[in-house]
Formats: C-alpha cells, sequence, structure tokens
C-alpha cells in the first residue's frame, strides 16, 4: 500500500515544487492545523469541561460571544504569534485588527483573517462547526502593521481554507494549486490527505436557504427557491433542501455532493449577514478552485475589494449550473 502523506510532508512538498516558496506560509498552514487540533480537542469535550454557552457579553457584530468563541479565538491567535510569520489578524471576534508582538512576527510577511469558530451556536445541540480562515501577503514587510492592508479582493488570497469539526475533523485548503483536504487521526494527533484534488459536482441538488426568511429575501432569490421546489415530469421532487445553520458544514457537505448555499441580504440584514473577508471570500477561492463559483448574487465574490474588517456580504456559493440558474433568477429579477 503506497504511503499516505500528512498535511505537513503534503505542504512540504509542495513548497519544493515551487521554487520561489520560503517555507514562511507553510509555517503558517503548519500553525493553523496545530491550533485546530488544540481546539477540536476542547470541542470534543465541551460538555464535560463547561465549555458550552455564553460569556455574557457581545461581539462587534452583536452577537452572543460562546465561551468556545473566545476559547478558539486565543487558540489561533497565540499559535501564529508563535509562529513570527504572521504580523496581524483580523478576526471575528475583535473589533480591532490584532498585532502580533512574538518573535519576528513584526516583520512579518503574512495577514491572517479567520472566523475562529463557525456555528458555535450549534455547539449546545452537537451539530458540526467550523474554523474559516484567509492568508493574505503584505506588500511591505518592513512598514508597522496597518489597517488598510487587509483591504484587499479576495483574488488577492495566498492561502484560504477551513476546518471542520464534525464526526471527523477535516482541515481544507487551497494555494491556488487546487483543493485538498486532510482528516484527522485523533489517535495520533496528525492530519492525513484523504480528499485530494477535490472537485465539486457542476451540477448539484442540494439547496441550502433559511426559508424562514423567505418574505424578506430579494425576489430573485424567492423564484429560485420556488424553482427548487418544483416535481420533474413524473412527480418526483427535482432538488433537496439541506440547511443546517451552519455554514462551514453547509459548504463542505454541498462541495462534496454538489449543491448551492444561499445566504442573500433580507429587509433585516440589508448588507448581508455573512463577513466578506473572513468567511465570503476564503469560501469563494475555494469553490472556484474546485470547479463551483461565488458571487454576491450579481458580483463575483473575489472582485469585491472590503472597506471595512468586519464588512458584510450577500453569499451565493456552489456547484457551477445551481450558481448559474440562481443568478440569471436574480438579474432577471
Amino acid at each position: 500500500m503506497s504511503k499516505i502523506a500528512t498535511l505537513t510532508e503534503f505542504i512540504t512538498d509542495q513548497q519544493i515544487l515551487n521554487p520561489q516558496a520560503t517555507g514562511d506560509l507553510t509555517r503558517i498552514l503548519y500553525d493553523i492545523s496545530v491550533a485546530s487540533k488544540v481546539v477540536n480537542k476542547e470541542i470534543n469535550k465541551a460538555g464535560l469541561n463547561d465549555m458550552t454557552g455564553d460569556v455574557g457579553q457581545e461581539n462587534i457584530q452583536g452577537e452572543s460571544v460562546k465561551k468556545l468563541d473566545l476559547y478558539a479565538n486565543n487558540v489561533f491567535i497565540d499559535a501564529l504569534e508563535g509562529g513570527g510569520q504572521c504580523a496581524a489578524i483580523a478576526s471575528e471576534e475583535n473589533e480591532e485588527i490584532i498585532i502580533l508582538d512574538g518573535l519576528n512576527s513584526s516583520k512579518g510577511k503574512y495577514l491572517l483573517c479567520m472566523d475562529p469558530l463557525d456555528g458555535s451556536s450549534n455547539i449546545d445541540v452537537n451539530i458540526s462547526v467550523g474554523t474559516i480562515f484567509s492568508v493574505l501577503k503584505r506588500k511591505d514587510p518592513n512598514k508597522d502593521v496597518s489597517e488598510d492592508e487587509f483591504f484587499v479582493a479576495g483574488n488577492q488570497q495566498v492561502a484560504a481554507g477551513y476546518v471542520i469539526y464534525g464526526s471527523s475533523t477535516m482541515l481544507v485548503y487551497t494555494t491556488g494549486n487546487g483543493v485538498n483536504g486532510f482528516t484527522l487521526d485523533p489517535s495520533i494527533g496528525e492530519f492525513y490527505l484523504s480528499h485530494p484534488n477535490m472537485k465539486t459536482p457542476a451540477k448539484g441538488e442540494i439547496f441550502s436557504i433559511n426559508e424562514a426568511n423567505e418574505k424578506i429575501m430579494p425576489l430573485g432569490v424567492q423564484k429560485y427557491a420556488k424553482f427548487c421546489h418544483e416535481l420533474d415530469q413524473d412527480g418526483k421532487r427535482t432538488h433537496t433542501a439541506r440547511f443546517m445553520g451552519s455554514l462551514v458544514a453547509d459548504f463542505h457537505r454541498n462541495l462534496l455532493k454538489g449543491g448551492i448555499y444561499i445566504y442573500p441580504n433580507t429587509n433585516a440584514a440589508p448588507t448581508g449577514r455573512l463577513r466578506l473577508m473572513y468567511e465570503c471570500s476564503p469560501l469563494a477561492w475555494i469553490i472556484e478552485e474546485a470547479g463551483g463559483k461565488a458571487s454576491d448574487g450579481k458580483i463575483r465574490i473575489l472582485d469585491i475589494v472590503p472597506t471595512n474588517i468586519h464588512q458584510r456580504a450577500p453569499l451565493f456559493i456552489g456547484s457551477m449550473e445551481m450558481m448559474e440558474k440562481a443568478e440569471k433568477f436574480m438579474t432577471e429579477s
């Protein structure tokens, strides 16, 4: 049986294949993987360690902060600070960017955007949650870090990925050469390549929309949802509805099986609910590398330049044919 590559071996091999690589990005990906293992361990025993529920405060988004939100945020910050390759972090849990002062961090070549624990409200009921991250390269590491450095379009990312903490824990990432997934073997604490060169089906059947918001969604989304409910000539359903309320979990399922995830703007959230820099953009790059598409309903997500680290955006993301159909409804409406 051929040897199965570990995450460390895989990213090292990728570095060797790129003569321009310095190893700094490799170290960041390694630090992220280490932090995710620590977070995974705490998630698995959250009910025993009094790590469920709220801490009694709200984040900059106006959302209740969960105990595991703070824990995961601190773990990832500590891991990246210790590595020294990352100069600053934009996190969902912090109002302003976090400038790292660890060994060599002030001269770090990279910036990190992250949602340390997406879907954390589902922890209490054992639904899969995740971490989403995006890595940007600084133009001038010799200058002091400024928030403006983060305000670049998603097509300027140098790495993007997510970790899903579910029945198994997986780390999925891209650096622009395809999408690869790694499954954690908890018995030895190592990620192994389990899903090489991931591709999403061009034609899917799953649509993930919070239909409780139907009446306050754009007309194009309402029409697309109605289209998905139509039966074929034999009276059988043409699509399957699946919505868990955990972005990483919904995205991961649709990536593997083929589908579309839509979280549009609504009357209650006129600019959308999801954050552009550390939710929409990294997942958009992953889906494009896997053969799919992502937009805000009309504009390609990766072409949108943010002006605020917590900027929100509508998100339409998934299999190519389903995306084109949904966007057609949006354009015609």
